[in-house]
């Protein structure tokens, strides 16, 4: 009751502001769009967390209690989180449909500079046909991730098909699609050295350039590449369905997805797949720049250190993740209390692994946690502190024990901001 007369008085704006705007209105709210709109949602959900963090703010009716206070601070934290969730996600979603333009621009900024650097290597040497089969292969390679752009601007333009279901880039996806566009380019640079072919001879030296004794390397990384988009998609999705890998929504892709993970720390396995296979490209664009009649023949030794490279990637992906398991459950005690058995009322404390999935550390995924205590379904309370919040932590959880559980033998069990459900653990609740 006093939580509920203190939101009547104290937390009526953050109500009426979250019904009275969207994210992406253009109000005097939210003058700059979606963008400012979750930026100044931003600022003030951090500034009410410091405020309140520091014991400033609370209405009257609830002050004398540390339960009620608790709780009043919880769900104004958790209505201000849903505006900033709310705001972010209408920010992710133009930023996606801004994005196939800056794709779109950026490709043909890469073909305007090699035009440069064709010009500038052609002078002394001269202009050649294999330098205009080069240029009209990038042309024709623009053209299309262009027109893939147009078709899927609402979806981040050329970078739809690497973005995963997650709402972020996949780096598996990344480097298969960027071999899968370097090898079309090399075909396209032959099919244009083979139309300006004069001669038999040239023509047949134009055709024998595609043959696989040539290209294993290129080809056999090409296949493994594309083979581990495909194998990791469906490991990660069976990982979910069967509750041994946590994944929650990104508000949108960033280019740090592809050697991060989900939580923004670097991930050693994303990181070295990217750069081996980048210097393996890299080596592959140098030699199709010096042997333009054949597939680039990838030296084995740098194909089998891109596998070995490939190989340790899914192997991290198999290692990461894993079920949220309960360890123990005991009655919170602060100082002065007396020891005793749990009762209704009381606080207990959860202690285990895995409560918070990775890229949940934000305040509307933590107040998306909920422990189930027999019957009842309790909503785990945010206590915010300096820069952060002490409870939920991934490892404790601190929740009341509401009248509503009957005294008696009662199991344990958290459901995390991903959806996924621990192991139950029993207790007993005493009168």
């Amino acid at each position: 009751m006093a939580v509920q007369e203190a939101r009547q008085g104290g937390g009526a704006d953050v109500g009426g502001r979250t019904g009275g705007h969207e994210g992406g209105c253009t109000c005097g709210d939210c003058p700059h769009g979606a963008r400012a709109g979750h930026r100044r949602a931003v600022a003030e959900f951090l500034l009410k967390r410091d405020e309140f963090a520091a014991g400033h703010g609370l209405p009257a009716a609830v002050a004398h209690s540390a339960s009620a206070s608790r709780q009043w601070v919880s769900e104004e934290l958790t209505q201000s989180a849903e505006l900033v969730a709310e705001r972010g996600r209408a920010e992710g979603e133009a930023w996606l449909v801004r994005l196939w333009w800056r794709t779109a621009c950026a490709v043909w900024v890469l073909v305007v500079l090699l035009l440069l650097a064709q010009a500038l290597t052609a002078i002394g040497a001269g202009w050649t046909a294999a330098r205009t089969a080069g240029l009209l292969a990038a042309l024709v390679v623009a053209g299309a991730l262009t027109t893939a752009s147009w078709f899927h601007r609402a979806r981040g333009g050329a970078l739809a098909p690497v973005i995963g279901d997650d709402n972020r880039l996949s780096t598996s996806r990344a480097v298969a699609g960027a071999w899968v566009l370097f090898l079309a380019y090399a075909v396209l640079v032959l099919a244009g050295r083979l139309a300006a072919a004069s001669g038999h001879e040239e023509r047949d030296a134009v055709i024998a350039g595609l043959e696989l004794a040539r290209g294993a390397g290129v080809v056999t990384v090409l296949a493994v590449a594309c083979a581990i988009a495909v194998l990791v998609r469906r490991v990660v999705g069976v990982r979910v369905l069967g509750q041994r890998l946590q994944k929650v929504q990104a508000d949108r892709p960033r280019a740090a997805d592809l050697l991060t993970d989900d939580s923004g720390r670097g991930a050693f396995a994303d990181i070295q797949y990217v750069v081996i296979s980048g210097v393996a490209l890299l080596f592959a664009a140098v030699r199709l720049a010096r042997r333009p009649d054949q597939l680039p023949d990838l030296p084995w030794g740098l194909a089998v250190v891109v596998l070995v490279s490939a190989a340790t990637y899914v192997a991290g992906k198999y290692a990461e993740g894993g079920k949220p398991v309960i360890l123990s459950v005991v009655r919170s005690r602060e100082a002065g209390d007396l020891d005793g058995p749990i009762r209704t009322g009381d606080d207990i404390e959860i202690r285990g692994a895995g409560f918070v999935p990775p890229g949940a550390q934000g305040a509307a995924r933590l107040s998306r946690m909920v422990v189930r205590i027999g019957a009842v379904h309790v909503h785990v309370p945010l206590v915010p502190v300096s820069g952060g919040f002490s409870n939920p932590t991934d490892a404790v959880l601190t929740v009341p024990v509401p009248a509503d559980v009957e005294p008696g033998r009662a199991e344990v069990q958290v459901v995390t901001a991903a959806g996924v459900e621990t192991n139950r653990y029993a207790i007993d609740v005493t009168d």
